[in-house]
């Protein structure tokens, strides 16, 4: 029998014994979309297609509960035809035992796809997953916790706004453990980071300790975290002990102090400190409720003010005949009562940082009224003056003992 030339047609509807001439030979119309089929006699179920763009391939094709499937099994110049053969046996010898080739790859590709969240989940780091959980405790904090749980992992080496020219400030405490797997974040590393820390400073690393605490408890009622981090890794006996417990602070004004811190007080040169530190002391406010109190929130007319409390959102206090005079007597500057002069640019804060370092060596005169201006338009830090002001008066007292002082004289 002569061979058949390659310009001979084949008959479509007659399977054949699938030879490499016979494959070469199949063609198909090109003038519409359409695609062919060539049957193999040896391997009952594979198919040769061809396309109309002359694309060919190995399909396996069969049908179960009287539906065609059909599964692609390779290119022609990939697969031999023997190895064609092998799968097209494979899939048959799986629809016999009553399992479906398509059902069975769509779960392979669902445990692929798992396998491939579960380790982009394992390769997540702490500051990435920090980030997603800031971003979702937003709305349940103050603008003071946010911004400090936002920055908790910063890696520093910024000029500060106060403090000596020339520096730059120090990483944060939990920037260490930021580059991390959350995956690696054992009890152990925990431990030998509150050792490290607590060497330099004890207090600030005791406060993000329990933060960590606070983080890790989040991420095990995540979804995205919670296969990752099963037990929280701060809550350990060590580490607390390494950081140990906090001092509480009794510092407060006695009754018999307070004529005399009073009188230093008032002699603070910028009538803006002044009257805040005595607004502090008279109305038992937070040092950044009272700093952010605007002109809209006093109530002239009713003898009140309305504080952005940072646990109940807004609270009202009395305003006294003095704490009026006060309030009263303050330049309206802005929408702040308690305002700087200006908006400062970049230069004038620099030069700035320099004199106050320099008025607090001793080696230049005082800054005097450009000391209240400040980027944000408002008082920020008044806690030098406050300083200067009870050395004087021979007084030791913070700006949140004014508080405890207001909670102690009125009982």
């Amino acid at each position: 029998m002569a061979r058949p030339k390659k310009t001979d047609a084949l008959d479509l509807t007659q399977a054949i014994e699938l030879t490499a001439g016979a494959i070469e030979r199949l063609t198909c119309r090109t003038d519409i979309k359409a695609q062919a089929f060539l049957r193999d006699t040896k391997a009952p179920g594979l198919r040769v297609r061809v396309s109309n763009t002359g694309a060919k391939s190995f399909v396996f094709e069969s049908k179960l509960d009287r539906k065609t499937i059909r599964r692609t099994i390779g290119d022609v110049r990939a697969w031999t035809i023997e190895a064609a053969r092998t799968e097209a046996n494979r899939l048959r010898v799986m629809l016999d035992s009553g399992t479906d080739p398509r059902e069975l790859e769509r779960q392979q590709q669902a445990d692929k796809a798992a396998q491939t969240v579960a380790a982009a989940a394992h390769a997540v780091t702490l500051g990435e997953a920090w980030k997603a959980y800031v971003v979702a405790r937003e709305p349940y904090w103050g603008d003071w916790q946010y911004q400090d749980q936002l920055t908790l992992g910063d890696a520093g080496g910024l000029v500060p706004r106060r403090g000596k020219p020339n520096t730059l400030t120090l990483a944060r405490p939990i920037h260490p453990l930021m580059p991390l797997r959350l995956a690696d974040v054992t009890a152990e590393v925990i431990e030998n980071w509150a050792a490290t820390e607590a060497k330099t400073r004890k207090s600030v690393s005791r406060r993000a300790h329990s933060c960590l605490k606070t983080f890790f408890s989040w991420c095990m009622e995540q979804k995205e975290y919670r296969q990752i981090v099963t037990v929280n890794p701060a809550k350990t006996k060590k580490s607390k002990e390494v950081l140990g417990r906090p001092t509480v602070r009794k510092d407060v004004l006695q009754r018999e102090q307070l004529a005399t811190w009073f009188t230093h007080v008032r002699q603070i040169q910028n009538p803006v400190i002044s009257a805040y530190l005595q607004c502090l002391l008279l109305t038992g406010a937070r040092r950044e409720e009272m700093a952010a109190l605007k002109w809209e929130d006093v109530n002239f007319q009713w003898n009140g003010l309305d504080l952005k409390d940072k646990i109940e959102g807004r609270r009202a206090v009395p305003l006294t005949p003095y704490v009026r005079s006060l309030i009263e007597g303050l330049p309206r500057r802005n929408e702040w009562v308690f305002s700087s002069v200006e908006l400062l640019s970049q230069n004038e804060k620099t030069a700035l940082r320099r004199a106050r370092y320099h008025e607090r060596k001793g080696q230049a005169a005082p800054v005097g009224d450009v000391a209240t201006r400040s980027a944000s338009g408002r008082l920020v830090d008044p806690s030098n003056a406050h300083r200067k002001a009870c050395a004087a008066a021979g007084l030791v007292l913070t700006l949140h003992g004014l508080r405890r002082s207001f909670a102690s004289l009125c009982e």
